[in-house]
């Protein structure tokens, strides 16, 4: 069980996610594209979960029990799953995410990155998802066409105008189409 517990960061820090992450902070340091709101009202038991599988990750970056990540917990941790970052990396990021100014990571800021990284792969999986529905390249939409060529290659036939009325029933601005912010409106739904 304590195990499949410390396997888990493995999965949520792949080497494409760090990479990323590292190449979007260093190219916009100003911007706090990390920041997002965590909502800490609804406690579920499958939040609770992730919460204490959050708190068990916590623990092995806080080397030294303080209850606080520095850069170099940082470092060394990322070090010993292959990936090896310079400490202007790590306190980089430390500085992208930290609340309270004191320059090291509560649970609250470890947390607010976890979540970021899941809602950072759940975006680029959507995004794949949806060019998949885009039937004229470069036209970043998905038609009433394009819908249906990709119904057809699933096998299930539907006429034009009932993948006209799909797209309409998400298609927030009336233009006829589906726009990645609607898609994802949609799937979220």
């Amino acid at each position: 069980m304590a195990t499949e517990i410390i396997l888990k960061p493995l999965k949520w820090f792949s080497n494409k996610t760090l990479r990323r992450r590292s190449r979007s902070r260093s190219n916009s340091r100003s911007s706090n594209s990390l920041s997002s709101p965590i909502s800490s009202s609804c406690t579920t038991p499958r939040s609770s979960n992730r919460e204490d599988e959050l708190r068990e990750v916590y623990r092995h970056f806080d080397g030294d029990g303080d209850g606080k990540i520095s850069a170099s917990e940082l470092r060394s941790y990322f070090g010993s799953i292959g990936e090896y970052w310079s400490h202007e990396e790590a306190q980089g990021l430390i500085l992208d995410l930290d609340s309270d100014g004191d320059n090291l990571l509560d649970f609250q800021d470890f947390t607010k990155l976890m979540n970021n990284i899941r809602n950072d792969e759940e975006d680029e999986d959507l995004r794949k998802a949806f060019e998949m529905f885009v039937w004229e390249k470069g036209s970043s939409c998905i038609t009433p066409k394009g819908l249906q060529q990709m119904f057809h290659r699933l096998g299930d036939d539907k006429s034009y105008d009932d993948c006209v009325a799909m797209i309409d029933a998400f298609d927030i601005d009336h233009n006829g189409v589906l726009d990645f912010n609607e898609f994802h409106q949609m799937m979220m739904a």
